[in-house]
């Protein structure tokens, strides 16, 4: 009995030490990186996301389990796929990886990033935000709601929000493309939130317009995500002062398939 407790007790004693040397590895490496500092020359990224073949949806979403969200959404209508005039929304833009950022850290934002339940959904539908910066959930509803984010590289994170309450904060110490809320008081809401270790990310707007600045020259890759999609890679080379153009394209024959919960009625015109 005498040797179980002794086992038991060295087991969490390890693990912390693991913890610390790793935790200690990390520090290291991220002080010899040298801090970015722009001076100029840096160029940028912009374009549009369109999407070819005939868009399914958008669909009505049925909200009356909650009186609350039936009577602050008269028209809720599914996001998976949010398309205006051939041109896809909500589509996360960002540097895969370039030789150009080697050995840089940047700062993190001071500046919290909001994530919004609004009319029991989650605005926006997709975002960006730097590894450590505070991610800011706010409940601007009156009934109950529940933040529950799915990373596969960070902590699992899962938290009751009440109505009037403050908002719930939360920093992602990894980065990950992209990370899966949901709220299991109303499945139906749904966002993604991509965290990366530099600034160089956007999301596509409802014309599907999107602009990355401040990009040191040199080589880079291109990440293009969307939920419904497999992720596109672009080669682009930024010259000091160029704007690179660099139109993307989806078509719908490529797109996974993807269940309409919480379908009410048929879909709606784009």
């Amino acid at each position: 009995m005498k040797r179980q407790m002794t086992k038991y007790r060295i087991v969490p004693g390890m693990i912390l030490v693991l913890l610390a040397v790793v935790l200690t590895f990390a520090q290291q490496l991220q002080s010899t990186k040298k801090q970015y500092q722009p001076n100029g020359g840096e160029g940028s990224v912009a374009g549009t996301v369109s999407l070819l073949g005939t868009p399914s949806g958008p669909f009505r979403i049925d909200m009356s389990s909650d009186p609350a969200c039936y009577q602050a959404n008269a028209h809720p209508l599914t996001e998976d796929l949010v398309v205006s005039k051939g041109r896809l929304a909500n589509v996360l833009i960002y540097v895969k990886s370039s030789s150009a950022l080697e050995g840089l850290s940047f700062e993190t934002p001071t500046a919290n990033v909001v994530l919004d339940q609004r009319g029991c959904r989650y605005l926006p539908h997709v975002l960006g935000l730097q590894v450590n910066q505070t991610l800011e959930v706010r409940n601007s509803d009156n009934t109950t709601q529940n933040v529950h984010a799915k990373p596969k590289n960070n902590l699992d994170w899962n938290q009751t929000q009440f109505a009037s309450s403050e908002p719930l904060t939360h920093r992602f110490t990894h980065s990950e493309i992209a990370i899966p809320f949901k709220n299991n008081q109303h499945p139906w809401a749904k966002a993604y939130v991509g965290v990366f270790a530099h600034p160089f990310f956007a999301v596509s707007n409802r014309q599907g317009a999107f602009t990355m600045e401040g990009l040191p020259p040199g080589n880079y890759t291109i990440g293009a995500w969307h939920e419904g999609f497999d992720e596109k890679t672009f080669d682009v080379t930024i010259h000091p002062g160029s704007r690179q153009s660099l139109d993307i394209k989806f078509d719908m024959a490529n797109r996974r398939v993807s269940p309409l919960w919480f379908q009410d009625k048929g879909p709606f015109s784009h």
